[in-house]
């Protein structure tokens, strides 16, 4: 079960992350996609869904977004009403400025007695107006309903710039995560060297590390290059390019990412970090939606075979 090797830092832990429906969509579209996902998710052998809670992000960065912002249903909303054939167990993300203290409580108080996962996602950047601090997330978390499997993000492009990811992690450890789901990763030199100062921090303090899981996601278009790098996903300049130039950029793209998966998993082995994977797609196209769904099997072979 996840909780089991979330809780025992095993290796090899899959997931996939999906985002819920937009709101714009009527009770009808909404139904309909929900029971894609379920059949979906149901055939994938993984041990957990992701499901995004989605914020705009306008303040993080002044370039224009690639595709408009349209708000998406409540992520544990969308899991409790359209989700209850799903036979797998979810990570509720909870961007947690959204939400009045209040709305935190009362989903926090509904979650207990059950095996509830989440991970909380801080402000989007320093200047956006939040209701509940990251901090005040992880206070209220303990106070309620400590129970709560709780994760935390990691950025490995943001250690290559500020070089302290690692003391962020255990820093979110000290607050209650038991695991960490990174960005989408192409950055295969960034993502090692979060490794290697988290496995040695890890020896200098005398702490045990937690499972990171590496995010990995197909780019089948230009415009999903786009896309990506305008949520923060850094591509090295060289690997942009040669996706742009390819004749295949979706084949490419998961002959790359698939790369850095393994590359990741024997570094981690290596360094004592358990590594795992969460793949999704950015995009909606159905060629990028079933290439994520052929990664997942080929990320779950190299997991069994090392």
């Amino acid at each position: 079960m996840l909780k089991e090797k979330i809780l025992s830092r095993s290796n090899g832990i899959l997931l996939y992350g999906i985002t819920p429906p937009k709101k714009t969509h009527t009770c009808e579209e909404i139904e309909a996609i929900s029971s894609l996902h379920v059949e979906r998710l149901n055939a994938l052998k993984i041990d957990g869904v992701v499901l995004y809670d989605i914020q705009d992000e306008k303040e993080r960065t002044t370039q224009e977004r690639p595709f408009p912002f349209i708000e998406t249903l409540d992520s544990y909303y969308y899991a409790q009403k359209y989700l209850q054939k799903l036979n797998k167990p979810v990570i509720i993300y909870k961007a947690v400025g959204k939400y009045s203290q209040d709305e935190f409580k009362s989903w926090l108080k509904d979650s207990i007695g059950k095996t509830s996962y989440s991970v909380f996602v801080g402000a989007a950047s320093s200047g956006q107006k939040v209701n509940t601090s990251i901090q005040e997330a992880y206070t209220l978390k303990r106070e309620i309903n400590n129970g709560l499997i709780l994760g935390g993000i990691a950025i490995p492009e943001r250690h290559s710039i500020k070089h302290d990811e690692h003391v962020r992690i255990f820093s979110k450890i000290d607050s209650g995560c038991e695991f960490f789901i990174s960005q989408a990763v192409y950055n295969l030199k960034a993502a090692k060297k979060l490794i290697d100062d988290y496995a040695n921090y890890a020896l200098e303090k005398n702490r045990q590390t937690k499972p990171i899981i590496f995010t990995l996601t197909p780019c089948g278009s230009v415009k999903t290059l786009e896309f990506m790098k305008w949520l923060g996903i850094n591509i090295p300049e060289y690997l942009e390019q040669k996706l742009i130039n390819s004749e295949d950029i979706l084949h490419e793209s998961v002959e790359l990412v698939l790369d850095i998966f393994k590359n990741l998993y024997m570094y981690g082995k290596q360094k004592g970090v358990a590594v795992g994977c969460n793949v999704e797609s950015v995009a909606v196209r159905k060629a990028e939606i079933e290439a994520s769904i052929s990664l997942v099997e080929d990320i779950r072979k190299i997991i069994e075979e090392n």
